[in-house]
Order: structure tokens, then C-alpha cells, then sequence
């Protein structure tokens, strides 16, 4: 391979990751749709290694510190939930689907935070921006909605997992060739990682950070889950979906790269805020089956609901938590933010979706407007303790 810089090399193989959920995650409904399944029944599917997740994620973690080097397991990783992947298109039902989507997304979601532990060493040892690599792998995101999408409206609905199926074994492939040969630290490291959790469950403070983080995060659900298909009845072209998805994320890179010196001013905890306010009036909005030319600018505002929380819970975790327990304080935010509570809004907006179609965003709204509330209060908290 031509010689290319760690920072660019990193984000290559993000966006390989990044390529895959770009098209799985807006597009896996009408998938599983087109199979004759309920909006319940698809709520289910995909809430349940959302659910699994506070558990499934640390096992895979420990697991993954066993090899000798930490992008082995990835590989592994990548290569087992790309045969899952596949399989899907072999059987069909209920029960198969829930079983194969199971394994193959929680195998699949594991790959990102594992690598995400090689990017950041690297970041700080060689000096450059770990959201530069993200970036990149954000981008490929949209090409995934994009790409995927406007296949999807000329090849019908099996396109989405044959490409989701591709998308894991170009990252199986690529991973000996863009990621480092990083050494795990060693199997102690691996068990003592968890040793603060208690004292952390038992902190107000910081209970009251991940929660409310956890609860805006979590009302991305119904527009993870069922956001294509509410547009599709609504009229919309998959290609046009894929366009309202990519330009989400497209803001999503922008706040990245572009915003750094604009966060530090603002501060983590009226990031939090901010991004509770941006949840609310976007989610609302959409409750409203807003036109067209209104959508673009409320995905903008997934640079407030979901980016600028994102990063608001990274620094707060790092200061809310002492150093020897900094694992275990990253492992609980994204458990509770990525796993049980997104896990359980998606369970409910399976029948939101069915008995009331875009009105269950208000679900969504008064489940943001909580982690909103929260994190005011997190704010008058913190500011007195200074």
C-alpha cells in the first residue's frame, strides 16, 4: 500500500466501518418491512443488541484482550458478522431474523470502540486529532445513505443487507492492512478495568451526567429505526432518504473537524443543554410531517442532539471520574447512551410506529426534554461546586 499518514490510514478503516451501519442503520426497517414484519416486530429485532449491549460490551472487551494483538480480535469480529450477515438473505421469519441480527450486529458494533482504543493511543502519541479519523469515517456514513439508498429504490430491498454483508468483509480485509499492530496491555489490565463501577454507580453526580446523557441519545430512536419508512409512506424517494440521512451526519463531520475551538468556549455542560434543546425541536418537528425544503435544516440540528452530546459525555465523564476508573466511567456512559436506553425507546417505537406513524416522535420529544431537564441541573450542580 502506497505510504499514507496514520491519521488518514485510521480514518480508512472507520470508514470502512462506517460505509456498513451507513446503509443497515436507515435502511435495515425496510428490509425487514418488505419481509412481512410488524413495526413491533421490527422495534424488537433492533432494540435487542441495544438491550444486550451493558453486557454484551464488556464480555466482547475482555474477550478481545485475550489475543496478542488488539486489532486481531476485530478482525475475528468483522469476519464472523459478515457470514451472519449473509445468512440473513438465506432464511426468512421472525425468529431467524431475530437470532442472525442478534449476532451479527452485536459482533458488527463491537469493531468501532475496539478500534476506537487504537485510534486514541495513536491520537496521543503521535499528536493529531482523534475526530480528523473519525471524520472520515462519518463520511463514508453518508456515502453509505446515500449509496444505499438510491440502490435501494432501483434493486428493491435485499441490496441493503448484500451490501451490509460486503461492507463487514472489506473491514475483515483491511484490518491487518490499515490498522497498527497495537499490543493488548495484558490480562490484568483487562480485570482491574471495572474496579471503580461501584463507586461510580453510587456517585449523584456523575449518575445524573450519564443519565441525562443517555436520555437524549435515546430519543434517536424512532428516527433510527423507523425515520425511512415514516418518510417512504410520507412520498419520499429512497434516494432523497439517503440525501436527509447524509446530510445528519454530514453536520455531524462539519461540528467535528470545524468546531474545536468553538466547544472549548461553549464548555461541556451547555453542550449537554444544547444538545437537549436541539433534540426536542427536532424531534417535535418531525412529529409534524414537516415539507421537504424544513427537513434539511432540522437534520442540521443532529450537530446539537446527537454530536455536540456525544462530545459533551466524553469530557464530562473524563472530569466527573478519577484516572484509575476512566474504562469503567466510558464503558457505563456508552452502555447506558448506545445500549439500554436506546435499546428500550426503540422496543416502544415499534408500536408508536404502527398505531400512530410520525406522531410517536413526540415520544421522542418528551423522552429528550427529561435528559434536558437533567442536564440543567447537572449544570447548577456542577457550577456549585466551584
Amino acid at each position: 500500500m502506497p505510504k499514507v499518514s496514520a491519521p488518514v490510514r485510521l480514518g480508512l478503516f472507520y470508514a470502512a466501518l462506517y460505509i456498513t451501519t451507513g446503509a443497515y442503520a436507515p435502511y435495515m426497517a425496510v428490509w425487514l418491512k418488505a419481509g412481512g414484519l410488524s413495526g413491533a416486530e421490527i422495534g424488537t429485532i433492533l432494540a435487542l443488541p441495544l438491550l444486550a449491549r451493558a453486557a454484551t460490551g464488556p464480555l466482547l472487551a475482555i474477550w478481545a484482550d485475550r489475543f496478542k494483538l488488539r486489532r486481531t480480535a476485530i478482525l475475528v469480529l468483522a469476519a464472523a458478522s459478515a457470514v451472519l450477515f449473509a445468512a440473513m438473505l438465506a432464511v426468512g421469519g421472525y425468529w431467524p431474523w431475530l437470532i442472525l441480527w442478534f449476532l451479527a450486529s452485536t459482533l458488527f458494533s463491537a469493531c468501532s470502540p475496539l478500534a476506537d482504543v487504537i485510534v486514541l493511543r495513536r491520537a496521543a502519541q503521535d499528536g493529531f486529532p482523534y475526530a480528523f479519523s473519525r471524520g472520515i469515517g462519518s463520511t463514508a456514513y453518508i456515502v453509505g445513505n446515500i449509496g444505499a439508498g438510491a440502490l435501494l429504490g432501483m434493486l428493491g430491498a435485499p441490496v441493503i443487507v448484500i451490501w451490509t454483508t460486503a461492507g463487514a468483509v472489506l473491514a475483515a480485509a483491511t484490518t491487518k492492512l490499515l490498522l497498527p499492530p497495537e499490543p493488548v496491555l495484558g490480562e490484568t489490565a483487562t480485570v482491574d478495568r471495572w474496579g471503580g463501577t461501584g463507586a461510580l454507580l453510587r456517585d449523584p453526580v456523575f449518575m445524573l451526567m450519564i443519565v441525562s446523557v443517555g436520555l437524549i441519545q435515546g430519543a434517536h430512536a424512532f428516527y433510527y429505526s423507523f425515520s425511512t419508512l415514516v418518510w417512504r409512506a410520507q412520498g419520499l424517494s429512497t434516494a432523497l432518504i439517503g440525501l436527509l440521512w447524509g446530510v445528519g451526519v454530514g453536520v455531524e463531520v462539519a461540528f467535528l473537524w470545524f468546531g474545536e475551538a468553538w466547544r472549548r468556549r461553549v464548555g461541556p455542560e451547555r453542550l449537554l443543554i444544547l444538545g437537549g434543546i436541539g433534540a426536542v425541536v427536532r424531534w417535535t418537528a418531525f412529529a409534524f410531517s414537516p415539507p421537504v425544503w424544513l427537513l434539511f435544516p432540522l437534520q442540521g440540528l443532529h450537530a446539537l442532539s446527537f454530536t455536540s452530546t456525544f462530545i459533551a459525555s466524553l469530557q464530562l465523564v473524563e472530569r466527573l471520574s478519577p484516572p484509575e476508573s476512566a474504562s469503567a466511567a466510558q464503558s457505563l456512559n456508552a452502555a447506558l447512551y448506545s445500549g439500554v436506553l436506546i435499546g428500550a425507546a426503540t422496543i416502544v417505537s415499534g408500536p408508536l410506529f404502527d398505531h400512530f406513524g410520525p406522531l410517536g416522535y413526540l415520544a421522542m420529544s418528551v423522552i429528550a426534554a427529561t435528559g434536558l431537564a437533567g442536564a440543567v441541573h447537572l449544570r447548577r450542580r456542577l457550577l456549585r461546586q466551584t
